[in-house]
């Protein structure tokens, strides 16, 4: 009988044998010591993509069990979510190539254009949020660089991973190249050389750019990388110009690109291998984005263990802040302490924290400081778990300082020693515990992503160097 460990083992093999740049396996060592939970946690996340994305489209669910739209974010982080199951035993190879073929096709034949209705995208790129029935944009959402990026991103890696000669992972592979080649990164540049951050037929594009350090590391790469419109080697270094500012030593004692919600420090880094990697930025500061990311992780743990706040549950093992969903938007006074809290909100060390953690902070942070991250998760689930951990892994968040069971929510409920608990699972924090534990596994991710030409083409045009790319 065919063991978990053992299909662990093999597909760590079978990247070695691929020749993808020598990468190390980075989870190998560690599996037979690997904590039961970690196995759990991880296939339980999965399975909240395979179980409710509508397997006729590929549509993820922005959020369940609460109904909603679809967020092109999630489809993407589900097609990498996808070979993660097969590697693991979960489902067939042939399982996750029909449900990604099926979502690549239904994709590439949304309706794209100017008009305010009736379309799924324009100019190759797609609405934030899309109606479940239709795959149309979803009442006035925004088209947006950056959702569209992380689709991209899940594409892209299906290109690599269904490498065989099958039809129907030829067809995956150049439905990839088709849906990548149509975005127009040259039109969504309204104030060029910075990439916009998105569109509305109404009024037209969003007066914000990608502007400084965040989450559009890959955004950027992707635009220099396309084949058919892309952006000039230089606006790399244009864009990277504008980060010193945020390069401070908030909280973790070594200085990085500070940015407050951990998220922005991990979307990118899901996908690209950023470790002995350098553009001329990080260059010139000595390190490379991963240690950067490792670095900010750290200073979540910090600013937890401090906890100038004074929020119920916050600790040397229980940190981590995110964007998340809350409470509401209302202040009450609890034990004597004015206290704001919010609904949806990008949350960080000192910025909009009211007491809300979200699992998905330290959990997706396995791939950058397994040394702290495994014990938080450890922490959540032993201190939390029987409020916290249900079907799909951990909910969103919860909020252990909110403990008032008449407070103006909305949503979720109120739970005795658990404080605020959330009523769902979102796709977008869901995606980084799938892809963020098994790139700590076994590397599986990276190393595909690293022979993906176009991942290639974008890191040596923005001026990366060494390590596996050379």
């Amino acid at each position: 009988m065919t063991t978990r460990r053992d299909l662990l083992h093999g597909s760590a093999l079978a990247l070695v044998a691929l020749g993808v740049g020598c990468a190390p396996v980075v989870g190998l060592a560690k599996a037979p010591a690997e904590p039961a939970l970690i196995g759990d946690l991880q296939e339980r996340t999965f399975r909240f993509f395979w179980d409710t994305t509508d397997p006729k489209t590929g549509l993820a669910h922005d959020r369940w069990p609460t109904q909603s739209f679809s967020s092109i974010a999630a489809v993407g982080f589900a097609l990498t979510a996808y070979p993660v199951g097969v590697v693991n035993g979960w489902i067939t190879r042939a399982e996750a190539r029909a449900r990604t073929l099926t979502t690549l096709e239904y994709f590439a034949a949304l309706p794209q254009g100017p008009a305010a209705t009736g379309m799924g995208g324009y100019k190759g790129f797609f609405y934030h949020f899309l109606e479940r029935d239709t795959g149309h944009r979803f009442r006035d959402t925004e088209l947006s660089t950056v959702d569209t990026t992380l689709l991209f991103g899940g594409m892209l890696f299906a290109q690599s991973w269904f490498d065989s000669d099958h039809e129907d992972e030829r067809r995956i592979r150049a439905l990839a190249d088709e849906l990548y080649a149509r975005a127009d990164w040259t039109w969504i540049r309204p104030r060029a050389p910075l990439i916009g951050m998105g569109w509305r037929p109404e009024n037209g594009f969003i007066p914000s750019d990608w502007d400084i350090y965040n989450e559009g590391l890959l955004t950027y790469l992707l635009a220099l990388a396309s084949p058919t419109h892309a952006v000039e080697p230089e606006t790399w270094d244009a864009w990277t110009a504008r980060f010193e500012p945020q390069w401070t030593d908030t909280w973790g004692g070594k200085p990085y690109l500070h940015y407050p919600p951990l998220f922005v420090h991990q979307y990118s880094h899901l996908w690209v291998d950023f470790r002995g990697i350098a553009d001329r930025y990080m260059t010139a500061k000595g390190i490379d984005y991963f240690e950067n990311t490792r670095r900010a992780t750290y200073a979540h743990k910090a600013y937890a263990a401090a906890n100038p706040g004074q929020f119920a549950g916050y600790g040397d093992d229980i940190w981590g802040l995110t964007a998340c969903d809350g409470p509401a938007d209302f202040r009450e006074r609890i034990d004597g302490k004015e206290r704001a809290f919010f609904s949806y909100s990008a949350r960080g060390p000192g910025d909009r924290d009211d007491g809300t953690i979200a699992p998905t902070a330290a959990a997706a942070s396995i791939a950058f400081a397994p040394e702290i991250a495994i014990p938080a998760i450890e922490a959540l689930h032993r201190h939390y778990g029987k409020s916290i951990y249900g079907k799909y892994g951990f909910i969103d968040s919860f909020n252990p300082t909110l403990t008032d069971p008449k407070a103006p929510l909305d949503h979720g409920k109120v739970v005795p020693g658990a404080g605020w608990v959330g009523p769902d699972y979102l796709g977008i924090d869901q995606g980084p515990i799938v892809l963020g534990i098994e790139n700590w596994r076994t590397g599986m991710i990276w190393a595909t992503m690293r022979k993906n030409p176009h991942i290639r083409r974008g890191l040596k045009r923005a001026g990366f160097k060494g390590g596996w790319l050379g």
